[in-house]
């Protein structure tokens, strides 16, 4: 029996039930929301049943995702999630802030934020005995993907970019996927897999597409708010009483716009709940090459014209967001804003963060870059309480990471040499 009631478009509020439609709205192409009874929900469950529960992954939200949890146990797919926040005082103190903090998605199985929309896609497939999932990938959605299939034996096609990291094809090789290089971009691929699925009869995980990745991705939104149940209040132990201040606020790196608007749906759900009092701010950061939902937030509009995306960060580098006005309320609806930072900002973001024992790819530093930014402009404050989001690991793309820093110096094998070099 399904978890959900059925499913709303985020364009024009058309309602479906579960079995209607399967990926967007027919009437306009708008993405769906995946729509839980709040009201069963409320009645069933309080706060302490999931805070008590002593999975520590993102399945212990099971009671509020839409998906039976897959069968077996102790795999990869049942590790996604339940990544550690680290505190960053020395970067706090360098930008004039108090209180800042760094969730670090690199912890996940195949080292990036995308294994959570993964790894509910793949449970979802399970329920619906889809024989082969497919999706379009620059690495790390397709990298999610394939590790997740691989953790249960489910088929899996990527469709990816001839441009992907080498690092990023080796994951998906490796978890045994069936790879497809595209002679093109993101949005190439992105368009010949829903073509594909539609010919061959696949299940499609594309981001923005399947309305299953966000709610893989509010995940994350659910242990933001745990953590912050009890970093909120060690917190005010030490500075202060509970008092009223500026609400937490959330860096995000953002490309087709599914990982900010999946952080928003999960804030929703606990908002609807009852389980907030009210929302965090979200901030949303873009590569300046490839700005298109950062264009729209700015302009004051919904409508998302496409880019012509070029930037180092090839997680975020998309022409056409498909998840665009979704994202665009995340920011919009929870008063935060856009930001967009150059390649040159996001390459130092790495040093940074490597500093502090964080190793961030291009699109995983974009976040901070931003952070820096603002702190700059004062769009946040000294005050404020700041939790910066790293979605995937740095080894995800050596070749950016060596822009980042200095080369290392190579010298004789004699002691000599090295007090030269000092």
């Amino acid at each position: 029996m399904t978890k959900f009631t059925g499913y709303r478009c985020s364009l024009c509020g058309t309602e479906y039930l579960p079995g209607q439609v399967t990926y967007t709205c027919p009437h306009d192409g708008g993405n769906l929301d995946v729509v839980l009874d709040y009201d069963a929900l409320k009645k069933k469950f309080q706060p302490e049943d999931i805070t008590s529960r002593t999975d520590f992954s993102l399945w212990r939200y099971l009671p509020l995702l839409p998906v039976p949890e897959p069968e077996g146990d102790a795999t990869p797919l049942h590790a996604a999630g339940w990544t550690p926040v680290f505190k960053l005082p020395r970067l706090a103190e360098k930008l004039g802030l108090k209180h800042l903090w760094l969730k670090d998605e690199s912890r996940n199985p195949s080292a990036s934020f995308k294994d959570r929309a993964s790894a509910i896609v793949v449970a979802r497939a399970q329920e619906i005995k889809a024989e082969i999932v497919v999706t379009a990938s620059t690495g790390n959605a397709g990298a999610a993907l394939a590790c997740m299939s691989a953790a249960i034996g489910q088929k899996a096609i990527i469709f990816a970019p001839k441009s992907a990291p080498p690092a990023k094809v080796a994951q998906l090789l490796i978890f045994g996927a069936k790879v497809i290089l595209v002679d093109g971009t993101y949005d190439d691929a992105f368009d010949l897999t829903v073509k594909a699925a539609n010919e061959f009869g696949w299940y499609c995980r594309n981001t923005g597409y399947n309305p299953f990745t966000a709610e893989g991705k509010k995940t994350a939104a659910f242990e933001i708010w745990e953590w912050w149940i009890e970093a909120h209040r060690d917190w005010h132990k030490k500075d202060s009483p509970l008092d009223n201040h500026s609400p937490l606020t959330i860096f995000v790196s953002v490309g087709d716009g599914n990982i900010i608007s999946g952080i928003h749906k999960g804030f929703k759900d606990l908002l609807a709940l009852g389980w907030i009092p009210d929302m965090p701010r979200i901030i949303g950061v873009q590569a300046e090459g490839s700005a298109a939902i950062a264009n729209a937030f700015n302009a004051d509009t919904e409508k998302i014209i496409p880019v012509s995306a070029t930037t180092l960060a090839d997680s975020i580098s998309v022409d056409l967001p498909r998840d665009g006005v979704r994202a665009v309320r995340a920011a919009r609806e929870t008063s935060g804003i856009y930001i967009t930072v150059s390649d040159a900002e996001i390459l130092k973001a790495i040093a940074e963060l490597g500093k502090m024992g964080i190793f961030a790819e291009p699109a995983g530093a974009t976040a901070y870059a931003g952070l820096v930014k603002a702190a700059a402009s004062g769009a946040v404050g000294s005050d404020d309480p700041v939790l910066v989001m790293n979605t995937g690991s740095g080894l995800k793309d050596v070749k950016a990471a060596m822009q980042a820093v200095v080369q290392a110096p190579i010298v004789q094998p004699t002691l000599s040499a090295v007090k030269r070099l000092l």
